[in-house]
């Protein structure tokens, strides 16, 4: 049986592979290719190609056996660990036993600890014995002393503005006696206030240099006492007196601090750190 070519259509013996002419590879045909399985015999060839082209039937498919029931699945520990998380791996090397310290003799001694500085921290310098501490903040210490009322305050300075008024009355009924004329006009106005104010000024300061609490004070059972609940100096009681004119003159505006105040000082009492307090 010849083989023709496919590509120049040359005529090849069966049992070449490739093309006399061409070269190429040689193809066969289903009916080529079966008769070389057997033996180029047609008999065999024609029965081989019938066997292909009718099948033999198939038989019918028999019903599948029902599945024997599957034992219940057995319920395990959940997983230690998701697969999200992941273990801590520990290295081996820190598993390995640490050298042994070297066993120290008698005779060596210890070495000094040095302790690393660090270039932000700053020294702390101590006094030498018999240097005082300077701190430079004075320290102020609160008492437990109630502050007075502005109530009892206001009737303390009513008693002593009276007596200041009567003061100022009999000093103008002397100076009428020698003569002088009272009248109160624009001119003369602005003079008598100052000639009170100085009377006030002196009543307070006669007050503070004897060291002592004002009658109006004692009549309302007040005394004076400073932040750290003890009487105060004399010189604190002149810069006490000092401080409310100050107040004073601040058109009434430090006297009536104490009406905001979160402990009720005014500001001569914050500036001398003196206060008035019950008896």
């Amino acid at each position: 049986m010849n083989i023709t070519c496919g590509y120049c259509r040359a005529s090849n013996a069966e049992e070449d592979h490739r093309c006399s002419r061409c070269g190429r590879r040689l193809t066969r045909t289903p009916s080529q290719a079966i008769a070389a399985a057997y033996g180029g015999s047609n008999a065999a060839t024609a029965r081989a190609v019938r066997s292909i082209a009718e099948p033999e039937p198939v038989a019918a498919p028999q019903p599948a056996p029902e599945p024997e029931a599957l034992p219940k699945r057995a319920v395990y520990q959940r997983p230690l660990f998701s697969y999200r998380e992941v273990p801590q791996v520990v290295s081996l090397d820190s598993l390995e036993p640490k050298p042994a310290a070297r066993p120290r003799t008698r005779t060596e001694s210890p070495r000094p600890r040095v302790r690393r500085r660090d270039p932000g921290q700053r020294t702390l310098k101590f006094t030498k014995p018999g240097e005082g501490v300077d701190t430079g903040v004075q320290a102020v210490i609160y008492c437990d002393a109630p502050v007075a009322i502005p109530a009892h305050r206001i009737m303390a300075a009513a008693a002593d503005l009276s007596i200041i008024v009567i003061a100022l009355g009999v000093f103008l009924g002397i100076f009428q006696l020698l003569g002088g004329q009272v009248v109160l006009t624009k001119q003369t106005l602005p003079l008598f206030i100052g000639i009170a104010t100085v009377l006030g000024l002196l009543y307070k300061m006669l007050w503070s240099l004897a060291d002592g609490d004002s009658p109006g004070m004692r009549w309302t059972r007040l005394r004076t006492v400073n932040f750290d609940g003890h009487q105060p100096d004399r010189e604190q009681r002149l810069f006490r007196t000092a401080s409310a004119f100050i107040s004073l003159m601040a058109a009434g505006l430090g006297l009536m601090w104490a009406l905001v105040d979160e402990e009720s000082l005014t500001w001569h009492d914050h500036m001398s750190k003196t206060f008035p307090t019950p008896y």
